[in-house]
């Protein structure tokens, strides 16, 4: 048997499936989406036979079944497979038809297809983001209710803290908005158990992964982050630039070009998982009010372009930082050493390691004001190096420009 391309264009229930073979492509019928069905369409391929499945939710899995079969199994980017996406005549044995034929031709847009540790990880994160909209969603509800009845403010800081919720059962609401409550605050501590099961667990991986305790290093980067990061990403080192992994994330800006004009930039191109994207520019506002490089750049951008477009070119930074010190295996050259004890230590307790009250750890150096002062005054100085470096790089030219380690 000589080397087939096949072509499969998948759905909920079924995929239909398109051969390519000595330049004449066939419809081979449907393969019903289950464990058993694609074990059997498995068996039937060769070890020369090569299949593209376009992406979908349920891509891994068929991914799985059929790889160890075949030469090679490739997973189409459906949003540049133009030939598909655009086609004015479009069903499914054309789609698969169409996915063979690119793949025959080597010209099939495909997509990285990560390892079952990070599309666990990926889950992971995706599950605890929900949670949490969970919580705020629920918490907004609450809020409304007392709107609605026109409740003053609650006087305490949480108002679903111990002493919020006895303020919030005082309060004189009908008694149908106060069963309401009642639930509303019932579903929200079972989403705040979840929450807490899901968040050690996600600890004890963090605690496990060097490349996260490295990227906490980061003023702003925390665990959630790091591993929000590191879920979306997967191998930094997959990247030759740093350039590359921020078009991963969406976060390089549109150009449009064309014959002797210049060059238009526009928004971002927001490719890529927005849930990365959107921890990244979390991160991007906490570092643009902490003293060190980070926020000279920001400042010095906000000043030209406005905060929005600076936050943005703030995360973009922090990508290419993030970048650079999983490449070099260093961690951040302004790291202030107390601070990222501290999150260490709360990585620790969320990942539900004991206690160890009364006995001094490496994170007890952030209560100390004194150690906190000298550590804020050597990233200031840091940050005041970055602006006159900036400074001697306008004033002399960009031929004399000099890249900092800890910023590329």
């Amino acid at each position: 048997m000589g080397r087939r391309c096949i072509g499969l264009d998948v759905h909920r229930e079924f995929a239909q499936v398109a051969i390519w073979e000595n330049g004449q492509v066939r419809h081979a019928g449907q393969v019903t989406i289950t464990g058993e069905a694609l074990t059997v369409f498995a068996d039937s391929l060769g070890p020369e036979d090569e299949v593209a499945v376009e992406a979908t939710c349920n891509t891994h899995a068929i991914v799985r079944a059929i790889e160890p079969h075949v030469a090679r199994v490739i997973v189409s980017n459906p949003v540049k497979t133009r030939a598909i996406a655009e086609a004015k005549v479009k069903t499914d044995k054309v789609d698969a038809a169409v996915l063979a034929e690119l793949l025959a031709a080597d010209y099939l847009p495909s997509v990285w297809v990560a390892d079952e540790d990070t599309q666990a990880l990926r889950r992971q994160v995706a599950r605890r983001t929900q949670l949490v909209r969970q919580r705020t969603r629920l918490k907004n509800q609450v809020q409304a209710i007392l709107h609605r009845n026109l409740v003053a403010r609650c006087p305490f800081a949480d108002l679903f803290g111990v002493s919020g919720r006895c303020w919030l059962a005082d309060q004189p609401l009908p008694q149908d908005e106060h069963f309401a409550v009642q639930a509303l605050i019932r579903q929200l501590d079972f989403h705040g158990q979840e929450l807490r099961i899901i968040d050690a667990a996600l600890g004890r991986v963090a605690l496990a992964r060097s490349e996260v305790r490295r990227l906490m290093t980061i003023p702003g980067v925390d665990a959630t982050v790091a591993l929000g990061l590191v879920a979306a990403v997967g191998d930094f080192r997959r990247f030759r630039t740093p350039e590359q992994l921020v078009s991963y994330l969406g976060l390089n800006p549109r150009v449009k070009q064309s014959g002797g004009k210049a060059a238009a930039h526009g928004r971002i191109t927001k490719n890529g998982r927005s849930h990365a994207r959107g921890m990244l520019v979390e991160a991007a506002l906490v570092a643009s009010k902490t003293p060190g490089p980070l926020r000279a750049f920001y400042q010095r951008v906000r000043a030209r372009r406005g905060i929005q477009i600076a936050i943005v070119a703030t995360a973009r930074k922090l990508v290419c930082l993030c970048w650079t010190m999983i490449e070099r295996d260093q961690d951040y050259a302004f790291a202030r050493q107390s601070l990222t004890d501290k999150k260490l230590r709360a990585l620790e307790l969320r990942a539900g390691m004991p206690a160890r009250r009364g006995k001094k750890g490496t994170a007890a150096d952030y209560s100390l004001k004194e150690v906190r002062r000298r550590e804020l005054t050597l990233a200031e100085q840091a940050e005041n190096a970055y602006r006159q470096q900036v400074a001697d790089w306008h004033a002399n030219g960009p031929a004399r420009k000099r890249t900092l380690v800890a910023m590329t």
